[in-house]
């Protein structure tokens, strides 16, 4: 099957359950209306003061991240593939940053609906694993990154998404393949964590990516990687036996060996050398 069809499919999943996660205590819209904050503490040290700086965040789903900037002062432009993601957003948006945008469009797409560049390009959080090529996804990113802008990325490990996730044994059993073959995984359409009581039907198609194969793309892109941090959390129950912890990350109990759960990494568009003598 082409990958526009599997990524076709996922869409339709999307819309049909973005209404249902996007009405649930797990999302707390209404909570978030009054002041909430999606982006961790950590992300904020890394990426420093964004204040006044024009922000574009891809796969921005319901807004709740692209308008935690906002709050933090940058002016921000959110992009999803999902109507109803870009609707919510854009709802939430008039009650909590009216000057936020929100536009729908397939990541690979968004240069015909976009011509402008950012200071910073930013996602997040479970996003490249619906993403079948990479390259084409860097490219998109240095496309928007202005000249000496940054692109921070904080992402699910390669090697978390090796174990089975559908037990509670505390034992990581691998289960998927590191190394993809192109075709992406498939299974049923699970329930998301928001609405585990809903019925699922349908199937969702993911793709494995290799951490050297992020960077990599990145890097023929033409960024320049400023730092690549590993770290033993992660921004969700990506297992049933994660505990959260004050810090609001998710962590494994400490009697399972600690791998590698999340990354982060920040990168930046070299500006012209504006010093250069033109001879």
């Amino acid at each position: 099957m082409d990958p526009e069809a599997y990524m076709a499919e996922n869409r339709r999943q999307w819309e049909a359950w973005t209404p249902l996660k996007a009405a649930s205590a797990f999302y707390g819209l209404d909570d978030f209306r009054r002041g909430g904050m999606r982006i961790r503490r950590l992300e904020v040290e890394e990426v420093g003061d964004v204040s006044g700086l024009s922000l574009l965040h891809l796969q921005s789903h319901v807004g709740l991240d692209t308008l935690s900037w906002a709050r933090l002062g940058a002016r921000v432009t959110g992009v999803d593939f999902s109507a109803e993601g870009t609707e919510t957003a854009r709802s939430l948006a008039r009650d909590v940053a009216p000057s936020a945008r929100f536009l729908c469009a397939n990541v690979y797409d968004l240069p015909r609906h976009l011509d402008e560049t950012f200071d910073l390009v930013y996602t997040s959080h479970g996003v490249l694993g619906w993403l079948p090529d990479l390259r084409r996804w860097a490219a998109v990113v240095a496309r928007f990154t202005a000249p000496g802008g940054r692109f921070y990325l904080f992402e699910s490990h390669p090697t978390a998404w090796l174990f089975d996730n559908r037990t509670d044994s505390r034992e990581l059993a691998v289960r998927y393949p590191y190394f993809g073959s192109g075709e992406p995984l498939r299974w049923r359409y699970r329930s998301p964590l928001a609405v585990p009581e809903a019925e699922a039907d349908g199937w969702e198609f993911s793709w494995g990516h290799t951490l050297g194969g992020m960077v990599n793309a990145l890097l023929e892109a033409g960024l320049v990687i400023e730092f690549l941090h590993e770290w033993p959390f992660v921004a969700w129950p990506m297992f049933p036996f994660l505990e959260e912890r004050d810090d609001g990350w998710w962590h494994l109990p400490a009697d399972v060996p600690a791998v590698p759960l999340s990354f982060s990494l920040l990168a930046r568009k070299p500006a012209p050398d504006a010093g250069k003598d033109v001879l």
